[in-house]
């Protein structure tokens, strides 16, 4: 779960910000306090923000996915069709334990996989370590995050490895989604990997691999930072 690993599993922002030196970014995303969940429970709320902090904690090199405003993205993203299924097809048959080759087979949407996901996390930290995920301790945490990759931590309702995925899934593109969405507060993600963002022309450094971008990343609307 360290944060290196995480990161070189997004392939393709990685691989397009390839020039950009991590040592020399700096600076960290303004702390939001204000966001009112409008999905999310107050109980799942804490638990997605505990498990934000496992996946892109804090402490390591570069901002954390809270500070970056993860919670917030894939909150408004479950308002969103997206949130709802509606580019999904969500009828039958259902499989729980289908081959990846196979694709999408379960019957929820992504709202459902959190809210159904959370529960059946929280059901069985509780049966098995006494504890809700949000009271353990770090390391307990990555244990019980860890076991839901792997599929060695049973929940019940839904496959945990499936939860997982869309937990990993929406937290890295929150983390690296232009700002108008809700992550990537500040463009600290873009800063602090070197990525120009929506500049209409950086192609003179796409070949200059290991140079740092010498140019702030520009977001969607408009906006510029050093």
């Amino acid at each position: 779960m360290d944060r290196r690993r995480f990161l070189l599993g997004t392939v393709p922002v990685a691989a397009a910000a390839s020039m950009a030196s991590a040592a020399a970014v700096s600076g960290s995303a303004t702390p939001q306090t204000t966001y009112t969940p409008s999905y999310f429970t107050a109980a799942e709320w804490t638990f997605l923000k505990a498990a934000i902090a496992r996946l892109i904690p804090s402490d390591g090199e570069g901002p954390g996915g809270n500070e970056a405003g993860v919670p917030e993205f894939i909150d408004r993203q479950m308002e969103l069709p997206y949130g709802h299924g509606s580019y999904w097809y969500l009828k039958g048959p259902f499989a729980d334990d289908s081959p990846p080759t196979l694709g999408y087979q379960l019957r929820f949407t992504p709202r459902d996989i959190y809210r159904v996901g959370i529960k059946s996390v929280n059901d069985e930290c509780l049966k098995e370590l006494g504890k809700a995920f949000t009271d353990l301790g770090a390391e307990q945490q990555n244990h019980v995050l860890r076991g839901l990759e792997a599929g060695t931590f049973k929940v019940a309702e839904i496959p945990g490895g499936a939860f997982f995925d869309q937990l990993l899934t929406n937290t890295r593109e929150g983390y690296f989604a232009d700002p108008q969405y809700g992550g990537n507060r500040d463009m600290v993600a873009w800063r602090w990997i070197g990525f120009p963002g929506a500049r209409a022309d950086f192609t003179d450094w796409i070949d200059q691999a290991g140079k740092r971008y010498p140019f702030g990343p520009v977001s969607i609307s408009g906006r510029s930072l050093p």
